[in-house]
């Protein structure tokens, strides 16, 4: 009786614990006290993205000049594609090299230039082009273009509709390409150090991979398990009925 008892209890004390370190695992900044109160620290600083090579960049110039106004403007006649110079050509302005500087630098240049021909310009820039792919073992794998610059590791996790129950939460990995390099970046989302993180802010062409856990494989080793069975059972039952013929 003690040997039956011994067998039914140990798979199911062995369950409970696996479960708990599953749980463990899956909680984002279970680093945290699981009390009531305030948790601070101190964020990343957030850099503006800087203009690259073939990005596309909105470019809206506001004047007060009504003659300027009078005429409405297409939305793709604002986008304007950076050459491999660095240059995007614009109406009456012409040339202008922004590639290399940040979205602030840009807009501060294009209105400096702007104010030769236009009445006190308001100018407006950003990238258009501001794209994040997130595969692996998320929701919703894809790429994402971006609303803002302003955009966090967790941003595009959530777009992508979140981790699976399958993701790998503490290793998540950033790839950026940096001129002719790639740079990989592991992150832990059970630790809140990742707001700390310098590239906890993403930058436009950043890739996303959330890698698959042991319980992905063993579920499909389940499956295929559970087919082998049933094979199995049904070839012993032919031969059974076989013998008995």
């Amino acid at each position: 009786m003690k040997n039956i008892v011994s067998v039914v209890m140990f798979p199911l004390i062995v369950g409970l614990l696996s479960s708990c370190t599953v749980t463990k695992k899956s909680v984002y900044f279970h680093d945290l006290a699981d009390t009531a109160g305030i948790h601070r620290l101190t964020p990343a600083a957030f850099e503006d993205p800087v203009i690259q090579v073939d990005d596309i960049v909105r470019i809206q110039i506001q004047t007060l000049d009504p003659e300027s106004l009078a005429t409405p403007v297409r939305e793709d006649a604002n986008r304007f594609l950076v050459d491999r110079e660095g240059m995007v050509y614009l109406p009456l302005i012409g040339a202008v090299k922004i590639g290399g500087l940040t979205t602030y630098a840009a807009r501060e240049l294009v209105r400096n230039k702007a104010a030769k021909y236009y009445q006190s310009p308001v100018v407006q820039l950003q990238l258009a082009s501001f794209k994040v792919t997130v595969l692996g073992e998320v929701t919703h794998p894809a790429v994402y273009t971006m609303p803002n610059e302003r955009v966090t590791l967790l941003d595009a996790l959530g777009l992508a509709g979140d981790l699976t129950i399958y993701g790998k939460r503490n290793n998540v990995l950033l790839v950026r390409s940096t001129g002719q390099q790639k740079e990989f970046v592991r992150f832990d989302l059970n630790a809140s150090s990742i707001y700390q993180s310098p590239y906890f802010y993403l930058k436009q062409n950043d890739l996303i991979y959330v890698e698959p856990g042991k319980g992905k494989i063993a579920a499909n080793n389940a499956g295929r398990t559970q087919a082998i069975a049933i094979i199995g059972s049904v070839v012993s039952v032919l031969i059974v009925a076989l013998t008995r013929l």
